[in-house]
């Protein structure tokens, strides 16, 4: 080491650091030891006093101090603690205490930490392995700091001295599309607090029972339950569950119907305090005046009018066990069934699930010893079926169909439950305009004077319509018709139910598939001038040539309504005079999962879709008036597909409520296969099954259907202003079940060309009054013709200047014989003339044409049907199913 880095020598007597040993020593009354005296490391500058030589190091100091401190802590070296080199260990404050030489820090033991982690004097996987007193310390500090939290929080949240608004009864308001009041409905008129000495005591255990077997026992509080909830929450469920009646009645009377933790919490310590300070009894009567039963009855007293039409005193044991199981969902547990919130909510699975709560109710009554056995065997006898739901005040008419589904899409388009909205504040603007909506129902009304006579006709008796109108390029509904109106017991909502095949009418999505997708044979889209073979009865043909077998592996053999011998025509022909056998071969070709797809492109729901077999191209298919007044809309539109909707914009006391904007409009097939679709469909209307439309006196495009045994009938058509449709049938009031309309006002059978379309005719008229007539977009040529394979090779045929409207002549009746020659007939169009040469070409027939049923579903054997994948028929309705 260089001269320069060397301590200089130290004056003899050890300078002045020694003079102030020497003088803290005579203070204390000892003799101050000179340097190195002691023998202590600390007692020179180096890391040890002298060198075996005994004379005084000049190197080590700081440093050397430093990397004797880091080896004192390094795996298995030795410890910088050891007695240097001549000398020996100096105890902690012994004689001298600690040096103030430079090897300090090798000397110094490490400080104890509050929390010994990681461990010292541990080494290797034991530093890092807790002690036992750390654990216990960290679990007694956690429980600890719970108990402080908890008595904080029961100190600080007291039980509120009023009623929280939502137990307060409130009306929700409805607005039509221009602002003006629609209605105020709401379960301010249907609530009506009892004592609990008017309440049976069968109900009280019904109750405890079902949902709370230790309510008399216990603090008011499941702390299971708690946990449970807030674990569901953790796994980003709600936090529901688990609740006690104290608890229930904690949350319907003081607190808000959020689901968050703080508000578990606060139930949590108020529901302590309450089973503390309030009575059971008392508890129990308030938990079952503020219990939401359905039908906007809050309480029991609402309840047993809502249900019985009795006071809530004269309930029977096995009535109350009906209304406890209602506590555990009225949407799934009323038998009348509320598809219009949940296609899962149906009568059939509603009334199920009720009997089979209800009876376990009474078990669970019966083994609790609280009913006799002659009690419950007379309870179990026969479940109480309720009464049929009522109309409430100012939800007559098509109003309460009007608010039913500007409910079903707020709920369906927010975090807001049904119980929650039953409570009322709401305000919320519609897209209905009053007009419209008095127009559709005049319509209908006008017709069915008309046309039906229930009284002296029993044919006539069950006939119910459905419609919907919904604007083109935007999706809003204007106006529907739902039926005969609440207060004539009619509460399903035909404009937006399921069930209804819609026949025909599905036949404009077979050939949209068909020039969008081409078939199997195509190199590109098909052009709906390619001809295949109209005749009745034929066999349905897979693409590699074999035919579609039935289950008994027996050929399958489609219908069309009548035996006529149409021959080979083309589409556009088969869709004039809604020919079936074309359409079913041509979805074969073309694939029904591509059918499927524009289907749902077009704004069909999921649900809502059949089997995919050859029927499917023949509308087995059962969507809502809505949705089929939406998906035709895609066609006026251009292809331009909006999403329906029925409300703009909610408030809650005032406040705006997000997630009502628009549907997002999105493109859901090519501009000019849709332009061609309606293309084709305006020549049903002027030629075709349709005719009955041309009254309107304006362009116009649609489709009439008709389906299996003429049980029900549709005429689906739009403008480019509006797309309407419009649905009858007749169904059995007791089962549901649809009837045949053959026999039905006076008519031998009922099509979608005849009841349907007059009353779309008549809407529309009142509808477009004074609008202009639009007309539509051009409809371009568009892909290639290839004829059905085995048709005859084409002929060729005039071509004329396309026109944009077409005038052509209706085609002849066929006669019912046997051999009919009727006269060749000429479709014209924008692709100009087709001629259907030959004697088994000819027109519609005098009804209407062959608006033909649904022949039996055969089992397919294709792929090209999507493997034959099955699809209920689910609510079709424009809520329900994914979109909610």
């Amino acid at each position: 080491m260089s001269e320069h880095r060397r301590k200089p020598p130290q004056p003899q007597g050890g300078g002045r650091a020694a003079a102030r040993r020497g003088t803290s020593a005579s203070s204390s009354g000892r003799r101050a030891a000179p340097r190195g005296a002691t023998g202590s490391p600390s007692d020179s500058y180096g890391s040890g006093a002298y060198d075996s030589g005994g004379e005084e190091r000049q190197y080590g100091g700081r440093a050397e101090a430093r990397r004797a401190a880091q080896r004192s802590t390094g795996g298995n070296r030795r410890r910088a603690a050891e007695p240097a080199r001549g000398g020996r260990r100096a105890a902690p404050g012994g004689p001298g205490g600690p040096g103030r030489g430079r090897g300090r820090a090798a000397a110094v033991p490490d400080k104890k930490r509050l929390i010994d982690y990681p461990r010292a004097g541990k080494y290797g996987w034991q530093r890092w392995m807790p002690s036992w007193k750390l654990v216990s310390g960290l679990c007694i500090g956690f429980f600890g700091s719970l108990v402080a939290v908890a008595g904080i929080g029961y100190a600080m949240v007291g039980v509120p001295n009023e009623e929280n608004a939502a137990a307060l009864s409130q009306n929700n308001v409805y607005y039509w599309a221009d602002g003006s009041q629609m209605v105020a409905a709401g379960s301010g008129q249907n609530r009506q607090n009892v004592t609990i000495d008017r309440i049976p005591k069968a109900m009280q255990w019904a109750v405890i029972s079902a949902e709370n077997k230790s309510f008399y026992d216990d603090s008011g509080v499941d702390p299971m339950g708690i946990a449970r909830a807030l674990a569901n929450m953790a796994r980003g469920g709600d936090t529901q569950g688990g609740s006690t009646i104290t608890q229930q009645f904690v949350k319907n009377t003081y607190l808000s119907q959020e689901q968050t933790v703080t508000r578990k919490f606060k139930e949590m310590f108020i529901s302590i305090k309450v089973g503390t300070k309030v009575s059971k009894p008392v508890i129990l009567q308030g938990y079952l005046n503020t219990s939401y039963y359905g039908r906007g009855a809050y309480g029991i007293q609402a309840a047993a009018q809502a249900y019985y039409g009795k006071e809530a005193k004269e309930l029977t044991p096995s009535e109350c066990a009906f209304l406890a199981a209602l506590l555990k969902g009225p949407t799934y547990y009323d038998p009348a069934g509320n598809e219009s919130i949940d296609p899962n909510a149906s009568k059939e699975k509603n009334t199920k699930r009720s009997k089979d709560r209800w009876a376990w109710i009474l078990e669970q009554m019966h083994n609790d010893k609280r009913i006799t056995d002659r009690e419950y065997q007379d309870a179990i006898k026969k479940y109480p079926m309720p009464q049929d739901r009522k109309a409430s005040k100012g939800m007559s008419g098509q109003i309460g169909y009007l608010a039913e589904t500007a409910k079903k899409y707020v709920l369906n388009h927010s975090n807001i439950s049904e119980k929650q909205f039953d409570l009322g504040g709401y305000q919320i603007k519609t897209t209905f305009k009053k007009a419209n909506v008095e127009a559709l129902a005049k319509a209908v009304k006008k017709v069915e004077k008309e046309k039906l006579d229930p009284k002296n006709r029993e044919l006539d008796k069950h006939v119910q319509f459905g419609a919907a109108s919904v604007k083109p390029k935007d999706g809003a509904i204007v106006a529907l018709y739902g039926g005969a109106g609440y207060e004539n017991g009619h509460f399903n909502n035909n404009a937006d139910t399921s069930g209804v095949p819609v026949g025909s009418t599905w036949k404009p999505f077979v050939l949209a598939a068909a020039m969008e997708h081409g078939t199997y044979r195509s190199n590109g889209p098909l052009s709906p001038l390619s001809k295949y073979n109209g005749n009745d009865h034929l066999k349905v043909k897979n693409n590699d040539g074999t035919y579609v077998l039935k289950k008994d592996n027996t050929p399958f053999f489609q219908e069309n309504e009548s035996d006529y011998p149409w021959g080979y025509i083309s589409l556009r022909k088969a869709m004039e005079q809604s020919v079936n056998t074309p359409f079913v071969q041509l979805g074969m070709d073309v694939g029904m999962k591509n059918v499927r797809d524009v289907a749902e492109k077009s704004g069909i729901l999921d649900p809502s879709f059949a089997t995919l077999n050859p029927s499917f191209a023949l509308g087995t298919s059962t969507p809502s008036a809505i949705r089929m007044a939406d998906a035709y809309a895609t066609f006026a539109a251009a292809g331009k597909q909006a999403a329906p909707y029925s409300v703009t914009s909610v408030k809650y006391n005032g406040q705006e409520i997000e997630g009502f904007d628009k549907p997002r409009v999105t493109q859901a097939m090519p501009e000019n296969v849709a332009n061609n679709v309606t293309d084709v469909l305006e020549n049903v209307i002027q030629n075709g099954t349709g005719k009955n439309a041309l009254s309107l006196g304006r362009t116009a495009a649609g489709k009439t259907g008709t389906t299996d045994e003429n049980k029900s009938a549709w005429f689906v058509g739009y403008t480019q202003q509006l797309s309407t449709s419009v649905a009858m049938f007749r169904e059995d009031p007791k089962s549901a079940k649809l009837l045949s309309m053959n026999g039905t006002a006076g008519e031998k059978s009922i099509h979608g060309g005849d009841v349907p379309t007059l009353v779309w005719t008549e809407y529309m008229k009142a509808a477009l009054k004074g609008k202009p007539d639009l007309g539509f977009p051009e409809a371009e040529k568009i892909g290639e013709i290839q004829d059905e394979v085995g048709a005859p090779s084409p002929k060729p045929t005039p071509t004329v200047e396309p026109s944009e409207t077409v005038t052509e002549s209706p085609s002849p009746t066929p006669t019912e014989s046997s051999s009919p020659s009727p006269t060749p007939s000429d479709t014209c169009g924008f692709f100009g003339c087709e001629t259907d040469g030959g004697a088994q070409n000819g027109g519609g027939t005098g009804n209407g044409g062959t608006d033909g049923g649904v022949s039996p579903e055969p089992t397919p054997t294709d792929t090209n049907l999507d493997g034959g994948n099955s699809r209920g028929n689910g609510n079709g309705g424009i809520f329900g199913g994914p979109e909610g």
